[in-house]
C-alpha cells in the first residue's frame, strides 16, 4: 500500500479549444472535470498500475466533495481508499486550456483554501493511522495552502522515517527547502526547480548538490529530455522517451512518480525504475488529462527507453 499526500487537493477541469487566442472568444470542443492535485494525480495511476493507495489531504464545499465523488467513481475506485479530511474552506480549481492546433496547455490555478490548526492536526492523526498500518511508501506532492505551516513537509518526513515508511517528496519552493533538512529518501524537482533549490544549471551537479543538503536520492524532470536520477548508493542514470510526442504534458511529472514509487514497491532496481517513469510521463503527453495514461503507448515505449550512466 502506498500513501499519498495532497494537502492543496484540486478540482481539474480541462477545456480543449481548437486554438487559444489572447484576447479572444473561444468555443470549448471538450469539457472534463477530474479530481486533481499532484498527489491525487500520482494515487490514480498508482491505482491504474495495481496498486492499493490511501489518498489524504484536505477536501471542502463543493469543489471538494466533487472530487470525492470523482474518486468514488475512477474506473479502479476499489484500490482508492478516500481519507481526505473535510475542513470549512473551498477546495480550489485548476482550469486548464489545451490548444489542439499547438498541443500546448495554459494553466490557471486558484489559491487554496485556509487550512485551520485544528484541520491540519486532524490530517496529522489520518496520516499516522495510515503509517501504522503499514505502508511500502508515501509520497508527499504539492504546494501548500495558506494556513498550513511551511515547515508542514518536514514533519510529515520525520513521522514517515521514524514508521521506517520510504518517502518522496515532490514540492518547490520554501516547502521543498524546509522538507530537505528532514532527509527524504527521494525528492522529485523539475530542471527549474531544481536549479532554484540549489543554484546550478547543471542538473548532474544540482542534484549532487541537492543530495548534500539533505535529499538521499534525486530524480530530476528533464522535460524533453526524460529524467536523472542520483540515488546514495546506486550511482546514477539518464533515460529519455525515444520518440518526442506532442499532447497535453499536465501530469506527465505525476505520472513520473507514480512509475517511480510503483517500480519501489514492485522490487525494481533504479535502471529499471527510471525507465518506468519515463514511459509513463511520456504516454501521459497523449492522455485526456493529468491522472491517466495511455495505455497501449506505455506498453509500447517501455521496453524502448534506453537507460544510460549519468555524467556531469
Amino acid at each position: 500500500m502506498i500513501i499519498t499526500v495532497t494537502v492543496n487537493v484540486a478540482l481539474d477541469v480541462t477545456y480543449r479549444v481548437p486554438a487559444l487566442l489572447p484576447q479572444a472568444s473561444h468555443r470549448v470542443a471538450e469539457a472534463v472535470e477530474r479530481a486533481g492535485g499532484k498527489g491525487v494525480n500520482v494515487a490514480r495511476v498508482l491505482a491504474a498500475l495495481g496498486h492499493s493507495v490511501v489518498v489524504t489531504g484536505f477536501a471542502g464545499g463543493s469543489a471538494g466533495g466533487e472530487v470525492r465523488r470523482r474518486l468514488a467513481a475512477d474506473p479502479h475506485a476499489g484500490r482508492l481508499h478516500d481519507a481526505l479530511v473535510p475542513i470549512a474552506g473551498r477546495t480550489r480549481r485548476t482550469v486548464g486550456v489545451v490548444d489542439e492546433a499547438s498541443g500546448g496547455a495554459t494553466l490557471f490555478n486558484e489559491p487554496g483554501p485556509t487550512v485551520s490548526p485544528a484541520e491540519w492536526e486532524a490530517l496529522l492523526g489520518v496520516y499516522r493511522e495510515a503509517l501504522a498500518a503499514g505502508a511500502d511508501a508515501v509520497a508527499l506532492c504539492g504546494s501548500l495552502p495558506p494556513g498550513v505551516p511551511v515547515g508542514a513537509y518536514a514533519e510529515l518526513i520525520r513521522e514517515a522515517r521514524a514508521a521506517g515508511v520510504y518517502v518522496l517528496l515532490d514540492a518547490d519552493g520554501p516547502a521543498l527547502r524546509r522538507g530537505l533538512a528532514a532527509r527524504p529518501d527521494l525528492i522529485k524537482p523539475n530542471a527549474d526547480e531544481l536549479a532554484g533549490l540549489t543554484g546550478f544549471a547543471e542538473p548532474v551537479r544540482a542534484a549532487r548538490d541537492a543530495r548534500r543538503r539533505g535529499a538521499r536520492a534525486v530524480a530530476a524532470s528533464l522535460g524533453a529530455d526524460g529524467m536523472l536520477v542520483l540515488a546514495e548508493e546506486d550511482g546514477g542514470w539518464r533515460a529519455a522517451a525515444p520518440v518526442r510526442l506532442t499532447g497535453n504534458p499536465t501530469g506527465a511529472g505525476d505520472s513520473a512518480v507514480a512509475g517511480l514509487l510503483s517500480g519501489l514497491a514492485e522490487g525494481l532496481p533504479w535502471p529499471a525504475r527510471l525507465a518506468r517513469a519515463v514511459a509513463l510521463s511520456a504516454a501521459t503527453v497523449l492522455a485526456p488529462g493529468a491522472g491517466e495514461y495511455d495505455r497501449a503507448a506505455y506498453d509500447e515505449l517501455l521496453p524502448r527507453v534506453q537507460v544510460v550512466p549519468a555524467t556531469s
